[in-house]
């Protein structure tokens, strides 16, 4: 999950070693630790509030479309902000 969400780690060099992670399909940053992860809900250097995680919207879309996360294929918009898109949460 390389990519940075809207940017604001870009602007905290102190991040250049990759602390701070992003998981875009929840719009969530976090710091890994050890087999699990810290979800972080204000920025480590700056305390600016963190967006608010999308991942009961997540879990919300995929059971509106009858996919069980745990035993079902996820499909591949919902492995990136993809799913967010207007016309894949609307099912168009």
């Amino acid at each position: 999950m390389a990519d940075k969400g809207c940017g604001h780690m870009d602007a905290h060099r102190q991040n250049d070693w990759g602390s701070v992670r992003y998981d875009p399909r929840f719009d969530e940053y976090f710091t890994p630790a050890g087999e699990a992860m810290q979800c972080l809900f204000y920025c480590p250097w700056c305390g600016e509030k963190l967006p608010k995680s999308r991942r009961d919207d997540w879990f919300d879309a995929l059971e509106e479309l009858g996919i069980d996360p745990l035993q079902d294929e996820i499909p591949a918009a919902f492995q990136s902000a993809e799913w967010r898109e207007p016309s894949v949460s609307d099912g168009d």
